[in-house]
């Protein structure tokens, strides 16, 4: 899993595109924010990420609420060799509002990679990237982490299962005969790909498509989840084995 190591005691984080030379100008809904909503003012501290693990100190110099500007002080580089990546592939529920919760308590806890998934018993087919971009944005800073998940764009499940995926595979599958858990059959230390299906679960075709293509049918427990929840059950138990000794 991918975790800011130096952790700073710092109040806010702002998210900017990128940083080319020792000046970067604040996107305009982190510059009304920075200037408006926090009241911060020329000179105060201020520190930024690019969402690629990059972490920036800064000061700010003007109070542009339409694009205020930061000379940086000090960069810590992303430390890329420590990475270990989690994509959840997941059916998003038909309460929008449920998928953005997801979405939200994922990155917090930590995520790389999010696919939406169409499957025969989805009750959603599409999604709206731009609002969804913008959750995931703000649980990073909210979060102090310094590495922004990816959405993908909706794909069919039998086009995901498809692709080539490194680490291990596995589906969640709701099928009371599953004795394994994700939490034994997760090696830690390894990258990861969790196939999380729709509330009426995946069909058997597909769990057995899935199965043929190397996805490995385990079960996230005895109570029968939601799937958002079921998500964050995923991510939790990964994220807990590779922070223990």
């Amino acid at each position: 899993m991918r975790n800011t190591t130096d952790r700073e005691l710092f109040m806010h984080l702002f998210f900017i595109s990128g940083v080319q030379g020792d000046t970067c100008q604040l996107p305009g809904e982190e510059s009304w924010h920075c200037i408006k909503v926090l009241r911060l003012s020329p000179g105060d501290t201020v520190h930024l990420t690019d969402g690629k693990g990059n972490l920036y100190e800064g000061r700010l110099t003007n109070a542009d609420q339409r694009g205020a500007r930061v000379e940086i002080l000090e960069t810590k580089p992303a430390l890329s060799n420590h990475r270990l990546k989690l994509h959840i592939a997941i059916a998003p529920p038909k309460n929008i509002d449920r998928f953005e919760w997801f979405l939200e308590k994922a990155t917090e806890i930590d995520i790389d990679e999010i696919t939406p998934i169409i499957c025969e018993h989805s009750e959603r087919n599409s999604v709206k990237p731009s609002r969804l971009e913008k959750v995931i944005v703000s649980a990073m800073k909210q979060s102090l982490k310094t590495w922004l998940p990816i959405l993908h764009e909706p794909i069919p499940l039998k086009s995901f299962i498809r692709q080539e995926y490194h680490g291990q595979k596995f589906i969640a599958w709701c099928d009371t005969g599953i004795e394994q858990e994700l939490l034994a059959a997760y090696h830690k230390g390894s990258d990861a790909t969790v196939l999380i299906g729709p509330e009426g679960d995946f069909s058997p075709l597909e769990v057995e498509l899935a199965t043929a293509a190397g996805f490995q049918p385990v079960s996230l427990g005895k109570s029968r989840l939601r799937t958002e929840t079921a998500g964050i059950v995923a991510c939790h138990t990964i994220g807990l084995l590779n922070r223990m000794k």
